[in-house]
């Protein structure tokens, strides 16, 4: 069985490299929290606006919150003007991050009409200036996010990836798709072997790794140094945990049961409220509802219904009726 080997991004050793992705509107701290309790290599924040983080928005703000108990945390960024990202990244390393990672893979239209995120891919000058600028700005490690390429006629991750090296990033993470791709078809594992064969610096695989099989294939297909999980982890903060059990050589523990699992999602719907309001907060924490009770019977009414309610202790009041059959039978 494969195992993985700690990875040193400079100062930084990451024992079982099994990281979180960075998600807006997800990976904030309380999901983060939750995660890193259970079990993470690494997290990695919401992606942050370069330019909002050097106004200080209340959203930048939030976003590059973090806990002792996520130490070290990597903080991300996005933008597209090497000044403003150096700045940013200064910032960031004034905040606690202690690895500072550089956005080239969002492919979101907001993102990519602003020649950020993988628009970049699309201009290696720019990127090339942005990453100097960055790793210039900071003593703490840089490390680079990226896709295959912009589209199947320009898969140049390799050749971004030994640019970033040759700059000072100390490791460069792959998800499996172009930014064309967005997220549909499937990601291609195999692919990241070439840019694993092109640098000497860790490389992660990324992209729908849901599984620990699919962890133990994606590395195998890849020859990376490590995985990072993303959409995987909705509504299960302790599948990292699980797979780094797995590529630790031990046996994944199971899914914790119905009724811890109602007590995490009711620790996080508190925490969601309390670092956005009640407002904001209840807003938010649907998606959540609904990844959390996804498969369980009668969910998928629960939601239509818990979805249209804007008082929290109405929802909690909800949460604690649905899921009373299976805690009520757990504390029998």
């Amino acid at each position: 069985m494969q195992t993985l080997s700690p990875i040193q991004v400079g100062p930084v050793r990451i024992d079982t490299p099994v990281l979180l992705a960075p998600m807006t509107g997800v990976t904030d701290l309380p999901f983060r929290k939750i995660v890193r309790r259970y079990g993470s290599g690494l997290n990695v924040t919401e992606m942050i606006a370069s330019q909002a983080a050097i106004r200080e928005t209340r959203q930048s703000i939030q976003k590059a919150l973090w806990d002792k108990i996520e130490d070290p945390v990597s903080m991300q960024l996005v933008g597209c003007t090497p000044h403003e990202m150096g700045e940013a990244a200064r910032l960031a390393e004034d905040k606690g991050a202690a690895i500072v990672d550089i956005n080239m893979g969002c492919p979101v239209r907001k993102v990519t009409n602003g020649d950020a995120g993988s628009a970049l891919m699309r201009d290696l000058p720019l990127a090339t200036a942005l990453v100097t600028a960055v790793v210039k700005a900071v003593k703490a490690p840089v490390t680079l996010k990226m896709r295959m390429g912009w589209d199947h006629a320009s898969l140049n991750a390799p050749e971004l990836a030994r640019i970033a090296e040759d700059l000072g990033v100390r490791m460069v993470t792959v998800h499996g798709r172009t930014r064309n791709q967005m997220y549909k078809g499937q990601a291609d594992w195999a692919f990241v072997r070439t840019v694993k064969d092109a640098v000497s610096i860790p490389v992660i695989v990324n992209g729908d790794i849901c599984s620990v099989e699919d962890a133990r294939t994606a590395i195998a297909q890849s020859g990376a140094d490590g995985v990072m999980i993303g959409r995987g982890a909705y509504g299960r903060p302790w599948l990292l945990r699980q797979v780094m059990d797995a590529l630790e050589g031990k046996t994944p523990r199971d899914d914790p049961g119905i009724a811890e699992q109602y007590a995490v999602l009711v620790e996080h719907y508190d925490a969601m409220l309390d670092l956005y309001g009640k407002e904001v907060g209840t807003n938010v924490a649907r998606k959540h509802i609904g990844w959390y009770t996804r498969g369980l019977h009668g969910s998928a009414e629960f939601r239509n219904r818990v979805n249209q309610v804007p008082d929290p202790a109405v929802v909690k009041a909800m949460l604690a009726e649905f899921y009373a059959p299976w805690t009520t039978r757990a504390a029998a």
